[in-house]
């Protein structure tokens, strides 16, 4: 099964207030949006790496048409409708999605959450991660449910067989995943500062 990675970066990233573009704010002197990229280009599941820019994001479709990197262009709209058109546009077929602002996930656990997709035998799957876990980490939340008896947070990590983009209702599975480098996206500047201390000093959160 051919997988290609579509990173979502086309967003307007309102909440961070910066004028920098959200997938090029630096993360120890490297934009965020790298580290996900490296992780992908060292998944053994990935075949390709497509990465959805839009007019809010032009600085960053600049440099990654420079490194080479496929872009396609979408609405800006919101995330699921220009997933959906990026999807449609390129006619994919599975597809991890995800967002640049995921910057701790590693290709292991890429590797793993494609692994439970293919075992799944269902047309989609949903990351998702304890409330609590994001809490401990003080991290921010805008929207959560409740899975297994727990409240959880998508951690903006999903597969789908783009085949079906069009149906409303997918069999999906839903993976919950504890791991911090899945919890910790950086939607404020509260998010990144976290993410910067875990790096540098390798704080121990005790989760």
């Amino acid at each position: 099964m051919g997988v290609t990675a579509l990173i979502m970066a086309g967003g307007k990233g309102s909440r961070l207030k910066l004028r920098e573009e959200k997938p090029l704010i630096k993360l120890n002197g490297k934009p965020i949006i790298d580290y996900v990229l490296n992780s992908l280009k060292k998944a053994k599941h990935v075949d390709n790496i497509i990465v959805s820019v839009s007019d809010y994001t032009p600085q960053t479709n600049q440099i990654l048409s420079r490194l080479k990197i496929n872009t396609i262009k979408t609405p800006g709209k919101e995330f699921v409708y220009d997933m959906a058109y990026a999807i449609k546009k390129l006619s994919l077929k599975t597809v991890l999605v995800i967002g640049s602002d995921i910057p701790l996930i590693t290709s292991e656990l890429i590797d793993l959450i494609i692994e439970r997709y293919k075992e799944s035998n269902k047309s989609a799957l949903k990351v998702v991660v304890p409330l609590k876990i994001r809490v401990k980490l003080g991290l921010s939340s805008n929207y959560e449910f409740d899975f297994d008896n727990e409240k959880v947070v998508p951690a903006g990590i999903n597969i789908i067989d783009g085949t079906k983009i069009d149906i409303d209702e997918l069999d999906e599975e839903v993976l919950l995943l504890e791991e911090k480098e899945v919890a910790l996206n950086i939607n404020t500047l509260s998010d990144l500062n976290i993410a910067k201390n875990f790096l540098q000093q390798e704080v121990d959160f005790n989760v």
